[in-house]
Parts: C-alpha cells; sequence; structure tokens
C-alpha cells in the first residue's frame, strides 16, 4: 500500500485540512500505517496534482486561510480498483527478533529484560484499543456499515496485541528457565535446534 491510498481512504467521507487530517490519521489509520506530518502534506500535493483530491481555500478570519482536501471521482476510482487488487504479504522487519535470534550471546536476563520492555508496550496499546472499542464502537454492536469495517481493522490490532502479550509471557518464561527446549512448537511449524547452529 502507498501513502497515497491511506489518505484517500482517511479523506474518503469528508473534506479535512492537511493540519486537521494528520491528527486524524495519527488516531485512525495511523495505528497501522505510519506517516509523518510533513510526509501528509508532500503526499497531499501529489494527490491533487495528479488529480485524485481537489482543493478549496477557506478564509477564516483572524487566521490564516486553510486549503480543504476531498476526493474527487478519479480519486475514488483509483481507490476502488486498489482496493479490488490482491495484497501480498508485508514484508517483517523486526529488531527484537533479531535480537532474540542472536540471545545466546548476551546473559538470558538482558532478553528477559527487553521482553518486559515490550510487554509493557503492547499492554499500553491493548488499553487503548480497548478504550477505542469502548468508547466509539459500542463493543461491536449495531454499527453503520463504515463504522463495522473501523471496527473490524481495530479488532485486528486487539487480537496483535493480545498475540503478543502471550507471546511475551511464552518467551519471558523460556529465557528465565535452565531447560533449553530442543523444538518449540508454533502452530504446525517445528524448529529443530540444529537449524540455528
Amino acid at each position: 500500500m502507498a501513502l497515497a491510498h491511506a489518505l484517500l481512504a482517511s479523506l474518503i467521507k469528508q473534506s479535512c485540512s492537511g493540519y486537521d487530517l494528520s491528527k486524524q490519521f495519527n488516531s485512525s489509520v495511523g495505528f497501522f500505517w505510519k506517516a509523518s506530518q510533513q510526509q501528509i502534506y508532500r503526499e497531499l500535493s501529489k494527490l491533487e496534482t495528479e488529480g485524485w483530491v481537489s482543493a478549496e481555500i477557506v478564509c477564516q478570519q483572524g487566521r490564516p486561510d486553510k486549503k480543504l482536501y476531498q476526493v474527487t471521482e478519479l480519486g475514488q476510482k483509483q481507490l476502488t480498483e486498489w482496493i479490488a487488487q490482491p495484497c501480498e504479504l508485508s514484508p517483517i522487519r523486526d529488531d527484537l527478533l533479531v535480537k532474540i535470534f542472536a540471545g545466546s550471546v548476551v546473559e538470558p536476563q538482558l532478553i528477559v529484560e527487553e521482553l518486559e520492555h515490550h510487554r509493557e508496550l503492547h499492554q499500553q496499546r491493548l488499553a487503548v484499543y480497548r478504550d477505542l472499542e469502548q468508547r466509539y464502537f459500542n463493543n461491536g454492536q449495531d454499527l453503520s456499515p463504515e463504522a463495522k469495517f473501523r471496527y473490524i481493522t481495530l479488532k485486528r490490532g486487539i487480537s496483535d496485541e493480545t498475540s503478543w502479550l502471550t507471546w511475551c509471557e511464552e518467551a519471558i518464561a523460556l529465557c528465565s528457565s535452565s531447560g533449553s527446549p530442543k523444538d518449540v512448537r508454533i502452530g504446525e511449524i517445528q524448529f529443530h535446534q540444529k537449524l540455528y547452529v
């Protein structure tokens, strides 16, 4: 996915200034697609040049004029065509897993402390997601079509964080134990010690 599609998805229901879009983006799509305010402004300019969004200058008394962006018919066509295309698996780049992969070169407690730090971070994020679920989605009850699809993305986040916390607990227990199990099963995949030698 390109940032362009994330911005089109954010603007599809209502027009918005670049500043307001950046704030909304960080509290919605930004949970699964990161972009800085500068990146958002640059991309909006490109989208306007491409004709995917249009902009209207709104005069404000005592304040600088603001530019409201809205998705054009061409922009909506581009978004719907992109949605219709199948997605590939996103590449994984995880510093924590690389550290753990090489964890045998340091004291186990160092890895445990790193895992405990990440456990706290994921607990905090899960709390944010649970709060959003209660405040905006009525725990999934009586949702509009738009809210239903947004709730599905939130449920993915809740599932991910819950899974992370389970994994962190298991990993901490393994690192803290004196034994070194030869095999660790994850689903149907079996990792053998010899593969890592």
